[in-house]
């Protein structure tokens, strides 16, 4: 690298930090960050000595004339930011979901194709070391054809959590944003990135949620569950998004004659009794991932027909950077490969905004789906 890139960052809460942390790593200079509330963003800049901040996106960019932009707000807030930097020739690095539809994510993808800048979609859980493991099984043959692949997570979020993005479409709020994202992610990251059909069904189990002031940070919001849910003071907001979904998929794999069949299940409000689990299923064996993200330890079913615990390999373990928490270790694997492509390195594919716009366009198939057969009426 002849010069430090330069990186301007929206959002100041979790993954905005986070994305700020990443990229100073992999060796950029954080220029510049924007929030919404003038104080939040004051106290960010004092915790990440970052030297531009402001509520002003526009003028912003102006300022910081950032090689990179990190868009690290929620879903909702996404189109307007990314389509002025790609106007001012920003690579961008998002997080998912892309957009808040697949609408605007197809038209931000053909813009930054048109401008021929660099583009990351951050569904990063697969980068988790255990999941680069499997991903190096499979290629080997160590299952032989992969068959099938079961994605099992169960969260019991508290149905107290405060009012907010996450309960709404328009916002880039649903568990298929925001879960399903980084699960098919996986999937295709492991037995091929080619994504044939898809069907599935989901549900809202949440109904509303109790309106609460201050939340700035997506992972402190339990902090402000309210105490007394019987209040008559308490104000309520409506969700519109799914809570709950079950999805099939079938996925071409240059592993396999055959569709390998994908079960995505997943239950946000509802309580895990085993562990939640990815499997990777195939004509001679078996790798069982633990952790809804499949980040825990990986066994193998194999010719010994016993599941034998597999320990990391060195070189995966190496890759992986040494920082607390899974989704910034994930964050960190992207922006170095994402920076590592920038300056003319040679990289292994990673996500961009053809695969953020897939799998928008994928969650409203899904969304909009109603593939019922009516047995109602069904004879003896």
């Amino acid at each position: 690298m002849t010069k430090s890139l330069r990186v301007l960052i929206s959002g100041t809460g979790f993954a905005g930090k986070g994305h700020a942390e990443a990229f100073r790593a992999a060796g950029c200079v954080v220029v510049g960050i924007v929030g919404r509330t003038p104080s939040v963003v004051a106290d960010v800049v004092a915790q990440l000595a970052i030297p531009y901040h402001g509520t002003d996106w526009q003028a912003a960019l102006q300022a910081c004339q950032p090689d990179i932009v990190s868009i690290a707000t929620p879903g909702g807030a996404h189109y307007e930011p990314i389509k002025q930097a790609i106007a001012v020739d920003c690579h961008v690095f998002c997080d998912k979901p892309m957009t808040h539809s697949a609408q605007t994510a197809k038209e931000l993808h053909r813009l930054a194709q048109e401008k021929h800048v660099k583009t990351a979609y951050a569904a990063s859980f697969r980068y988790t070391a255990s999941v680069l493991h499997a991903k190096e099984l499979v290629a080997s043959g160590a299952i032989g054809e992969p068959t099938e692949v079961e994605c099992i997570s169960h969260f019991n979020l508290e149905r107290e959590i405060p009012f907010g993005w996450s309960h709404r479409a328009e916002q880039g709020g649903g568990r298929l944003n925001n879960n399903f994202t980084h699960t098919l992610s996986i999937v295709a990251s492991v037995v091929g990135e080619k994504i044939l059909r898809i069907n599935g069904e989901v549900r809202d189990d949440m109904g509303r949620a109790p309106i609460v002031e201050g939340v700035h940070n997506f992972a402190t919001r339990r902090d402000f569950i309210p105490k007394d849910l019987n209040d008559p003071a308490l104000k309520w907001g409506e969700s519109n998004v799914e809570w709950s979904y079950t999805v099939m998929a079938q996925v071409q794999s240059p592993f396999a004659d055959k569709p390998v069949s994908v079960l995505f299940k997943h239950g946000g409000l509802v309580p895990r009794f085993r562990e939640d689990h990815i499997v990777f299923y195939g004509t001679k064996g078996a790798i069982y991932l633990k952790g809804h993200y499949g980040s825990g330890q990986l066994s193998l079913y194999g010719a010994t027909k016993q599941w034998v615990d597999l320990p990391l390999p060195q070189h995966i373990s190496d890759s992986i950077a040494d920082v607390k928490g899974e989704t910034e270790q994930c964050w960190h694997y992207l922006v170095r490969e994402f920076v590592r492509d920038i300056t003319g390195e040679v990289v292994e594919p990673y996500p961009t905004f053809a695969e953020g716009s897939q799998y928008q366009q994928i969650i409203e198939i899904i969304r909009s789906a109603d593939n019922w057969t009516d047995l109602s009426d069904l004879k003896a």
